[in-house]
C-alpha cells in the first residue's frame, strides 16, 4: 500500500473532508474518522443500508475507523489531542471559524505539532469578504458560474446532476495532502493546506472564462455539445441517444467518408474546425438527419471500425452492466449490504486498491482508539 504508515485524522462531514480522507485511506493510509455522537451527517442521506448509514455514507467512508468524540467536552477534546500526536494529517471541512473556536485551527495545531499536515477544506476560500460563509455544492455551483452554462440553450438553467464541486474539492484536499507529505520528507516541516468549493467552481469553469476574456460574450448553455469543438455532442439516432465526438479535422474526415457525406472534407464550411464552429447549426442538423435512420449500435459500431469516438447515452443499470465497466475492476461489494461500490479510479501497477473494510458503523472504533 503506498500510504501504509500514514496515520490521517479526519474531522470530515458530508461530501469534501471524508471523500478527501477516503482517497487517502484507498492508498493505504490509517484514516481515524472522528464524528459528533449523533454522527456524520451523510448517515441520513439517501436509501438506508444499515442501522446507521446510507448510500450517501457509504460511497465516503471505507477504508476507515470511527470513533465519537464530542470536542466542545474538556475531556474529548484532551483525547482529540492525544489522537493528533501521532498523526501525519488532518483533514476538516468544519463552518468557517469554527476550528479556531474550538481550539483546532491551523496555527494552534501546526504550533503544537509542527509536522503535522493540515488540511482545511472551506466554503468560499480562507482569504476574501465571504471567507467565513457557510456553503453547499448548489451555492457553489450557482455563485461559480457553472449553472449559468449547464441544460439546453432553450432551457432552464440546470445544475450539473453530481456533486463535482464536493468531491473535486476532495481531491484536491488529497492531492495538496500528499504534496505535503513530499515536501516534509525534505524538510522535516508540515504545512497547512487550504481548498475551497468556490476555488474548485472557478477552476472548472477556467476555460469558459478564458473565452469570455479573449471574445467579450457570455458563455452560452451548450446542452450535450461544446463551444469550441464541432461535432462533439449528442445526435438521436432511430431508438436513442448517442455521442459523436470528432475531435480534430483528422476524426471529423473520417466521421464524414463513414456517414457517406465524403464531400464535406472539401467544403470551406466543414473542412476545418473554426468553420465548422461558425456553421454549428447548419452542420449539426445534416448529421442529425442522416443518424436518426438507423439504430444507435449501427452507427457506433461504424464509428469505432474507423476511428471515431462514440458512445451510447446510457443509464446508470446500462452502466453498471456494460462489459467495459465489469471488466475493469472497478466495482466492489460492500460486505453486509445490498451495496456494489465504485472503487479508486486508480490502478499501481495494474491493480486496483481494493476495500480493506467496509464503511464503519457509528463509534464502532471507540474502544479501540479511544483512551
Amino acid at each position: 500500500m503506498l500510504l501504509g504508515g500514514v496515520k490521517v485524522v479526519e474531522l470530515g462531514q458530508n461530501l469534501a473532508g471524508p471523500y478527501g480522507a477516503q482517497i487517502l485511506a484507498d492508498l493505504g493510509a490509517t484514516v481515524l474518522k472522528v464524528e459528533r455522537p449523533t454522527g456524520d451527517d451523510s448517515r441520513t442521506w439517501g436509501a438506508k443500508v444499515t442501522s446507521d448509514s446510507t448510500t450517501m455514507y457509504q460511497t465516503l467512508n471505507r477504508n476507515k475507523k470511527s470513533i465519537t468524540l464530542d470536542i466542545k467536552q474538556t475531556g474529548d477534546y484532551a483525547r482529540l489531542i492525544t489522537l493528533l500526536d501521532d498523526a501525519d494529517i488532518f483533514i476538516h471541512n468544519l463552518r468557517p471559524g469554527t476550528p479556531d473556536k474550538l481550539g483546532i485551527g491551523p496555527r494552534d495545531l501546526r504550533k503544537q505539532f509542527p509536522k503535522l499536515i493540515y488540511c482545511d477544506i472551506g466554503a468560499f476560500g480562507h482569504l476574501g469578504p465571504l471567507k467565513d460563509q457557510p456553503g453547499y455544492e448548489p451555492l457553489m455551483q450557482a455563485y461559480g458560474g457553472l449553472i449559468s452554462i449547464n441544460g439546453h440553450p432553450d432551457g432552464p438553467i440546470s445544475r450539473i446532476g453530481v456533486s463535482i464541486i464536493d468531491l473535486s474539492t476532495g481531491m484536491w484536499a488529497a492531492i495538496g495532502a500528499l504534496a505535503a507529505l513530499h515536501h516534509r520528507n525534505q524538510t522535516g516541516v508540515g504545512c497547512t493546506i487550504n481548498t475551497s468549493l468556490y476555488e474548485t467552481a472557478l477552476a472548472w469553469g477556467n476555460y469558459h472564462m478564458a473565452e469570455y476574456h479573449a471574445t467579450g460574450t457570455v458563455p452560452p448553455r451548450q446542452a450535450t455539445g461544446h463551444p469550441a469543438v464541432v461535432p462533439y455532442q449528442a445526435f438521436e439516432a432511430s431508438d436513442g441517444a448517442f455521442m459523436i465526438l470528432a475531435g480534430n479535422d483528422r476524426l471529423f474526415a473520417k466521421l464524414a467518408t463513414a456517414i457517406g457525406k465524403p464531400e464535406w472534407n472539401l467544403d470551406p464550411r466543414f473542412k476545418i474546425n473554426p468553420s465548422r464552429v461558425e456553421n454549428k447549426n447548419e452542420l449539426v442538423s445534416a448529421i442529425q438527419t442522416i443518424v436518426g435512420q438507423a439504430s444507435r449500435d449501427t452507427w457506433i459500431a461504424k464509428f469505432r471500425e474507423v476511428g471515431v469516438p462514440s458512445a451510447p447515452v446510457q443509464t446508470i443499470p446500462e452502466v453498471l452492466n456494460t462489459p467495459q465497466t465489469l471488466d475493469l475492476d472497478i466495482l466492489q461489494p460492500v460486505n453486509g449490504t445490498p451495496l456494489t461500490l465504485v472503487g479508486l479510479p486508480v490502478s499501481v501497477n495494474g491493480k486496483r486498491p481494493h476495500m480493506r473494510s467496509t464503511p464503519p458503523s457509528l463509534g464502532s472504533a471507540n474502544g479501540e482508539l479511544i483512551p
